[in-house]
């Protein structure tokens, strides 16, 4: 006769608050078989709460209900630092849209007036951004920021709008000490910038600039035609008169902090500029433009822009056989995968000197 078992009750425990959790007792010989699951705040297509993950398997019923005693404090504590932070900053807690539409509305709200192509650029660079727009703005960092421009597929001129953009916010969240630590100050752009667009200036149009060229708009036009920086660069150019060359530059790797000799023919004008304004340009450049396009207009030559200076440059380089590898260096452009050129092709200021003379002036 078989002896009689008695099967094993499965004990009974306290039946938990609504909201605190559960605590589940797996079978099986486990170690520890008893997990501490939060109440969960998901639903699934039907409706029905979608469980969440344990946040700790324990030896025994109580160690499990103490952590998620646990648990809940560590929540309530975060709920009142959260609420605590909303009071003293109201902008704590903004993700990265937040901060956007906040600072949208603080940049374009005022009196000043934008154009149309000013609020679109922003928008677009802004949809640029879609991994960040759900992310809390104080939790964004460096890496963030510079994946979005190092995976971005779009132009130069395009990721300099993201960079603009999430400068501008950084700025916005500094005022509201929204962060502590502008990461975007080091972000950049790691692709050159290597296409001239525009129309160069014409040979009749530029001996017509030098009949002028006591006009101190076509003064500066005839110094970026001959120089080759781009126009934003000239406002904070080194200008070395005793040694005849400019220094600076900006955008890329390659243009930054780049010499270029001052051509004999505009010698003259640069040292006439420098000493009566100190600088190559002490005037914003929408202001030059809108010199400059009347200047134009009253000579009779066609609409340029500014960057056809850069562009003429360039030309007159081809046209006059100037190195070609030196006319990239003066340019500031990369010698992407020439390796030789672009890490051991060292040229004197008189080897660049030399080139930049081949040049002749169309008086």
């Amino acid at each position: 006769m078989e002896p009689d078992i008695k099967k094993r009750k499965k004990k009974k425990y306290p039946k938990l608050p609504n909201g605190f959790g559960q605590i589940k007792e797996y079978s099986g010989c486990r170690r520890n078989p008893f997990a501490a699951i939060p109440p969960s705040t998901r639903r699934n297509e039907k409706g029905y709460y979608i469980q969440e993950k344990p946040i700790a398997w324990c030896e025994s019923y109580l160690a499990a209900f103490a952590e998620l005693s646990k648990w809940h404090q560590e929540q309530e504590i975060r709920k009142q630092y959260e609420e605590d932070a909303k009071k003293a900053n109201p902008y704590a807690n903004y993700t990265f849209s937040q901060v956007y539409t906040a600072f949208y509305q603080d940049k374009f709200g005022g009196q000043k007036k934008y154009s149309k192509s000013s609020k679109y650029s922003l928008n677009a660079a802004y949809k640029n951004c879609s991994v960040l727009h759900d992310k809390l703005f104080i939790e964004i960092r460096y890496e963030d920021m510079q994946n979005i421009l190092d995976e971005c597929v779009l132009s130069y001129s395009s990721q300099e709008l993201i960079v603009t953009l999430l400068h501008q916010m950084y700025k916005f969240a500094d005022r509201y000490d929204i962060v502590e630590k502008d990461y975007s100050a080091y972000i950049k752009i790691n692709i050159d910038d290597d296409v001239e667009h525009g129309v160069p200036f014409t040979d009749a149009e530029i001996k017509k600039l030098w009949k002028h060229s006591g006009n101190p708009t076509v003064e500066f036009l005839l110094i970026m035609i001959y120089s080759g920086y781009r126009i934003e660069a000239y406002r904070s150019l080194t200008v070395n008169l005793k040694e005849k060359y400019f220094q600076g530059g900006i955008k890329t790797r390659t243009s930054k902090n780049r010499i270029v000799p001052i051509h004999s023919g505009i010698f003259e004008l640069v040292k006439k500029r420098y000493k009566r304004d100190g600088s190559m340009l002490k005037t914003t450049t929408d202001n030059f433009r809108k010199s400059m396009y009347s200047t134009l207009e009253e000579l009779g030559i066609e609409k340029h822009t500014p960057h056809d200076c850069r562009h003429t440059f360039s030309s007159l380089c081809e046209q006059y056989k100037v190195n070609e590898n030196d006319r990239r260096r003066m340019l500031g452009h990369s010698f992407g995968a020439d390796l030789t050129n672009g890490t051991y092709g060292h040229r004197t200021l008189e080897d660049l000197r030399t080139e930049i003379e081949k040049i002749k002036i169309c008086y």
